[in-house]
């Protein structure tokens, strides 16, 4: 069985450490900006600046293709609803896990009654 030289444990160590230090999930790292996101536009489009967002859901969604070629990207979705001045309206964000950054795909309204 071959061994370790001591010489190369203090940069095993280091590559140990730094493999469990990546910080939180990409889904926990990407959801205050979609709720902030989605509370922006809720805010324009509701013409209500007094509108807050709530986390509704969230899932961590898969590539639908993947070939040996192509490796599509994770990404983080979010249904995020926010109300205000009597409306609401459900927000559908979504984040690639490759940085380009968060996007609002839709929404649906609704009045408070």
């Amino acid at each position: 069985m071959p061994s370790i030289r001591p010489s190369r444990l203090p940069l095993l160590a280091a590559l140990f450490i730094t493999g469990c230090a990546s910080g939180p999930p990409f889904i926990d790292q990407m959801q205050p900006e979609a709720v902030s996101m989605a509370t922006r536009r809720g805010q324009f489009e509701m013409n209500c600046p007094a509108a807050t967002g709530e986390m509704l859901s969230r899932e961590t969604v898969q590539p639908l293709v993947q070939t040996w070629r192509f490796q599509g990207t994770v990404r983080a979705e979010y249904t995020i609803g926010v109300s205000g001045c009597g409306q609401r309206q459900t927000y559908v964000v979504i984040c690639p896990e490759n940085g380009a950054g968060c996007f609002a795909a839709g929404s649906r309204q609704g009045i408070l009654r």
